[in-house]
């Protein structure tokens, strides 16, 4: 168990985190994941391969934790990961919008890179859950879509409408929230 563990942590904490939008959510929904795949072990078709069962088991843990926290206050995406000051309190503190991967070249490329994590994180809390996830998978955790099928046990067609409509909802609110945001900054 241990060694299925270190071998999947990275990669499940990373998907978990964007998922939940918390580290401290992340943890949670991470250790019930590898609990409940101990306990239904005997369940697991070994011709099949692991990870996309771990992942399955995983996000079905995160849907149910974010049904949990509906109406709690969601944390701030420059809050520190640690919810401390860092180690020590020497340098920085990871942030949410450090897990962002921006590359926006620009003098002032640390604040766009920011500001637009903080716009892209807004996006996908509005976007329904399963449009969230398939995002996600396809384009943070960079899954094909037949992976994706298989994490998600569902049709290929499925997987290829779902990120169609994900993609397409994301850009109507990306510009729904530049419109704003131009309109807001225009001289009257």
């Amino acid at each position: 168990m241990r060694t299925l563990i270190e071998r999947h942590q990275p990669d499940l904490m990373r998907f978990l985190t964007r998922l939940t939008g918390e580290t401290a959510g992340a943890e949670d929904v991470f250790q019930e994941a590898f609990l409940q795949a101990h306990v239904a072990a005997h369940t697991f078709d070994a011709e099949r391969r692991f990870r996309p069962w771990l992942f399955t088991i995983a996000a079905n843990k995160a849907r149910d934790y974010l049904r949990r926290r509906v109406r709690r206050r969601t944390l701030d995406l420059s809050a520190p990961m640690d919810g401390g000051g860092g180690a020590g309190g020497e340098g920085p503190s990871a942030s949410f919008i450090d897990l962002m991967e921006v590359d926006i070249p620009a003098p002032d490329a640390a604040l766009q890179r920011r500001e637009t994590s903080v716009k892209v994180q807004g996006i996908l809390d509005a976007l329904p859950y399963t449009l969230r996830e398939i995002l996600l998978l396809a384009y943070f955790q960079r899954l094909s879509y037949v992976q994706i099928a298989d994490e998600l046990g569902i049709p290929l067609g499925t997987v290829k409408s779902r990120l169609h409509s994900a993609v397409a909802a994301f850009a109507r609110l990306w510009k729904a929230k530049a419109d704003a945001q131009a309109a807001r900054e225009a001289p009257e």
